[in-house]
């Protein structure tokens, strides 16, 4: 098994990325998540961020925006020699989007609570009845993918 501290060394500039990502969200008045889709070179070939209020559009979390630019950039929708790093745990809609997409694997940073479907609530994206199951990697820069939410809703309250 690695440890976390190893997966923040390999994972950790494509979560820095989606954590910049986040801030775009923010910036906008979204709920601060970020994603990006790096290739197995590591090299960034999409991003994502919420944009749920900007767009109208309940499908636009950041995770599937990042798949979309991905796919776009690709050519294909398969992405299986593919990594989506988000900053939080995805949600059902966004874990079967994971699924379908082929994924290799699938790195997130703070785990969700409320609406998690990949171990929190739900395990969707590990269940042994779906014919493609990515590799999970979780908890890779936690600690700030968990501030910059808590940090977003603090002001929402105030």
């Amino acid at each position: 098994m690695t440890s976390v501290g190893a997966h923040e060394q390999v994972f950790g500039s494509a979560m820095r990325a989606a954590l910049a990502e986040a801030d775009v969200a923010a910036a906008a008045g979204e709920v601060p998540i970020g994603a990006v889709v790096i290739d197995a070179d590591g090299t960034i070939i999409g991003r994502g961020h919420n944009q749920r209020e900007t767009t109208h559009n309940p499908l636009a979390h950041a995770e599937v925006v990042a798949l979309q630019a991905a796919a776009a950039a690709r050519k294909r929708w398969r992405l299986d020699d593919c990594t989506l790093v988000v900053t939080l745990e995805p949600c059902t809609m966004c874990a079967g989007a994971i699924a379908q997409a082929r994924l290799q694997r699938l790195v997130f940073g703070a785990f969700d609570d409320k609406a998690g479907a990949v171990g929190s609530l739900w395990d969707v994206v590990r269940d042994p009845r779906l014919p493609h199951r990515p590799e999970v990697v979780s908890g890779v820069l936690s600690a700030e993918c968990s501030a910059v939410l808590s940090t977003f809703f603090a002001a929402q309250r105030n």
